[in-house]
C-alpha cells in the first residue's frame, strides 16, 4: 500500500484545444490536508476531477489509495468522501432523506442525527433541497461526503456561501477527520481558510503549479516586508537607506519598507545609532498567505 493518499505526476487536462492542466504534479500524505489555490479558471477543479474519477487525465498518472481512479473506480468509490460545487442530488428530496439514502450506500455509515445536529442542518431536516440556502446546501453536501466515514475526502470549495458559524464548524471537522488520520484534498479561494487547515499549498496559475509548500515555509520564503521603528521624531535618512523606503507615519514612528532581511535591518539600526537616536520599539512584519497569493496570480487572474 502506498504512503500516499494521493499521487499526481505530470498530469494534463484539455477541452478541445483548450489545456486547463498543463503537467501537474502534486501529493497528499496519508493523514495530511492539502490545499488547491488558484483563480477561477486555474485548473483546480479540472484536477479534482481527475483524482475522483469523473474524467480521464489527458496525459501522465494519477493514483488514489493506491488505485486508478477511473480504471478502478467501482473499488474506489466506497472509500471516497466527494463534496462538489454543485448538484448530485434530487432537488425534491429533502435534506433528511438525502443524507439518509446515502449513509444507506455504506457499509458502516456515521450516525446521521449526529451529522444534522453537528451541521446545524436539524432544522431543515423535513426541506426539500432546493428550498434550502446555498450556504445550506453546502453543509447538506459536506455531510454527504462525510457520512460513509470515507478515507480520503475531496472538498471543492467547502465553505462557500456558508456563514462565518458554519464555517468554522466546517473547519472544525476537517481538523478532526486529519485528526483521525482522514486525508483532506480541498479547493478554497479563502486565504485563512488553507492557512488555518492546510498542511501543505500548492497554487495554481494558469493550469501550472506556481508555488508549492507549508503556509509558514511560503510565508517565510517570501520575508519580511514592513519594519516599524519607534525613535526620536523628526529623523530624515535621505538617500542614506536607500534602496529601502523611510516614511515617519507619525512623530516618532516610522515604517521602513523594501528588501528586508536581517542585514539590512541591521543597517537600518546602525543608521538610527549613527545619528544618536534611541530606538524604543522595533517591529516586523511578515508577507501572509495571501500576500504570497497576490503576488503569484494577481496579475494573471485579469488576462
Amino acid at each position: 500500500m502506498t504512503d500516499d493518499a494521493v499521487q499526481v505526476r505530470d498530469v494534463v487536462v484539455r477541452y478541445g484545444d483548450t489545456t486547463a492542466v498543463h503537467g501537474v504534479s502534486l501529493t497528499v500524505p496519508r493523514g495530511r490536508v492539502l490545499s488547491l489555490l488558484g483563480h477561477n479558471g486555474a485548473g483546480k477543479t479540472s484536477l479534482l476531477q481527475v483524482c475522483e474519477g469523473f474524467r480521464r487525465a489527458d496525459g501522465g498518472q494519477v493514483r488514489v489509495l493506491g488505485l486508478d481512479p477511473m480504471d478502478d473506480h467501482d473499488e474506489l468509490m466506497p472509500r471516497l468522501g466527494i463534496m462538489l460545487q454543485s448538484g448530485g442530488v434530487y432537488p425534491w428530496a429533502t435534506a433528511g432523506e438525502i443524507l439518509r439514502l446515502f449513509a444507506s450506500f455504506a457499509a458502516q455509515p456515521l450516525d446521521v442525527d449526529m451529522l444534522l445536529d453537528r451541521l446545524g442542518l436539524r432544522r431543515f431536516e423535513r426541506t426539500r433541497f432546493r428550498r434550502l440556502s446555498g450556504g445550506e446546501q453546502q453543509r447538506l453536501s459536506l455531510a454527504i461526503a462525510l457520512v460513509g466515514r470515507p478515507e480520503l475526502v475531496f472538498l471543492d470549495e467547502p465553505t462557500a456561501g456558508m456563514d462565518t458559524e458554519a464555517r468554522h464548524t466546517t473547519w472544525e471537522l476537517i481538523e478532526e477527520l486529519r485528526a483521525d488520520g482522514v486525508s483532506v484534498l480541498l479547493t478554497t479561494h479563502l486565504l485563512d481558510e488553507a492557512e488555518r487547515l492546510a498542511d501543505e499549498v500548492v497554487i495554481m496559475r494558469n493550469g501550472l503549479v506556481a508555488a508549492t509548500g507549508t503556509p509558514a515555509e511560503l510565508t517565510a520564503a517570501a520575508g519580511i516586508d514592513l519594519l516599524e521603528v519607534r525613535a526620536e521624531p523628526g529623523l530624515v535618512p535621505g538617500d542614506r537607506l536607500s534602496p529601502l523606503k523611510v516614511t515617519e507615519t507619525s512623530p516618532g514612528e516610522y515604517a521602513v519598507t523594501g528588501a528586508l532581511d536581517a542585514a539590512t535591518i541591521a543597517e537600518v539600526l546602525g543608521w538610527f545609532a549613527g545619528v544618536g537616536a534611541t530606538v524604543t520599539s522595533l517591529n516586523t512584519r511578515r508577507r501572509t498567505l495571501e500576500d504570497v497569493y497576490l503576488a503569484l496570480t494577481k496579475a494573471e487572474a485579469y488576462r
